[in-house]
């Protein structure tokens, strides 16, 4: 959520910097509005409320001296009334302020590139490269369908599609990528492990960013109740939800297994066959704590975690630095990491790394109290995948395939895999 006083001395920076996201300056020029009608309240009702207080002591002493205060007593009590009426006018003006600004997305960092769509996003760095095959390369679906790891037909007999059933060697291989990449982070990376619950109350994805503007990609449970999370960055930012941490102890580094629920609303028609695009995915989740002095060399840091990932697979991608058309809603500044697809041509996202600044903070409460003493600042938050699961199951298959449909498995993960070195079709 951005900062009213920010708002109110700022206006035109702050319309300039949306703008770059695409959003117009009506926004700001409403809340402005509401924000001087408020204020003009409050200070006419502090008006009112000193009238009733010192009309009130006068009251005491009129009776004291034996007069009649009837009259008097009446129009304190309509003056009652006509400031609890403003004090309601106040209340409602409140929360309508409040619900245009957690309307308003964050503001790009000045690095950020401007452009409209995945497009103007500006290739940082490529690691490895592109596997070469003597023979056309498969996709994942149609190899772990061959392989009997993927059941995608009997899962859709279950859920619908947009789901998967992992087989033998196939949930064998998602269990060795999730535990592969907690083992990195915590031992390596010095994270710290959380398991958090699935379900959560809407005030933690308001938190997040997620609510109010994307209900319709959320999983609503128990009649809105609760949520399933989209992703372990929902209850993990809100750990600290409401509190002042210690600012010696910043950065805070946590990481997460979830399973993630999406409903994919608006991607209608987008990757229908295969795991790119789940309604249910595992994911490991990176986030962090950061203090604001140091937050974007944290997401330098945050950024490479991921990577080592990738690098440990042996897995060839690339990083981009995306543009304020396509970053998302909450975000200051982000790289995505794109893995390698072959049966596709093309890189895919397999990891989006963001500092939020106080963006999230400022929602749901998170502040640190520095180290040399000194008023509470809002902490800066960040989070990455690390990685999604599912996808980099399927750059492996993808990316390891032989000719004759066998799958070679990556070095890292075969002590995961009880020293299996590849997956054949009687595996």
């Amino acid at each position: 959520m951005l900062d009213i006083n920010l708002i109110r001395t700022s206006p035109d920076e702050v319309k300039r910097q949306l703008a770059r996201k695409g959003v117009a300056g009506a926004a700001i020029d409403d809340i402005l509005a509401l924000d001087g009608r408020r204020r003009e309240l409050v200070t006419g009702v502090e008006t009112l409320k000193a009238r009733r207080n010192e009309t009130s002591k006068s009251i005491g002493r009129l009776k004291r001296e034996g007069k009649d205060t009837a009259a008097i007593q009446a129009e304190m009590r309509a003056l009652g009334e006509e400031i609890s009426g403003v004090d309601t006018s106040v209340a409602e003006l409140d929360e309508t302020i409040r619900t245009g600004l957690l309307n308003l997305p964050n503001l790009p960092h000045e690095s950020v590139p401007d452009g409209r769509d995945e497009a103007a996003n500006v290739e940082v760095s490529v690691w490895g490269e592109k596997p070469h095959f003597g023979f056309p390369p498969r996709a994942h679906d149609e190899l772990g369908t061959a392989l009997g790891i993927l059941d995608f037909e009997r899962a859709a007999k279950i859920s619908g599609a947009r789901f998967v059933v992992y087989r033998g060697a196939g949930a064998m291989l998602e269990r060795a990528l999730i535990s592969f990449m907690l083992d990195l982070h915590t031992r390596s990376h010095g994270y710290t492990e959380i398991l958090p619950p699935y379900l959560v109350k809407a005030h933690a994805l308001e938190g997040t960013g997620n609510l109010p503007k994307f209900e319709e990609d959320l999983f609503k449970v128990d009649g809105g109740a609760f949520y399933l999370i989209p992703t372990a960055e929902v209850p993990v930012t809100n750990l600290h939800r409401e509190e002042i941490l210690d600012g010696g102890q910043l950065p805070i580094r946590y990481c997460a297994f979830t399973p993630c629920f999406r409903s994919e609303a608006g991607s209608y028609g987008k990757d229908t066959k295969g795991m790119i695009r789940q309604h249910q995915f595992h994911k490991v989740e990176l986030v962090k704590f950061a203090h604001p002095d140091t937050s974007y060399r944290e997401l330098e840091g945050l950024t490479s975690d991921a990577e080592a990932v990738l690098r440990a697979l042996g897995l060839h991608y690339r990083k981009v630095i995306l543009c304020t058309g396509d970053m998302s809603f909450s975000s200051a500044k982000t790289y995505d990491l794109e893995v390698w697809l072959p049966s596709q041509d093309r890189y895919r996202e397999i990891s989006s790394c963001s500092n939020f600044e106080d963006f999230q903070a400022r929602r749901a409460g998170i502040r640190f109290k520095p180290e040399g003493g000194g008023k509470p600042q809002f902490v800066h938050t960040l989070n990455g995948s690390g990685l999604a699961v599912g996808r980099t199951l399927v750059a492996v298959l993808e990316q390891y395939q032989r000719e004759d449909g066998s799958v070679d498995i990556p070095e890292a993960l075969r002590p995961y895999c009880g020293g299996i070195r590849h997956l054949g079709l009687d595996t």
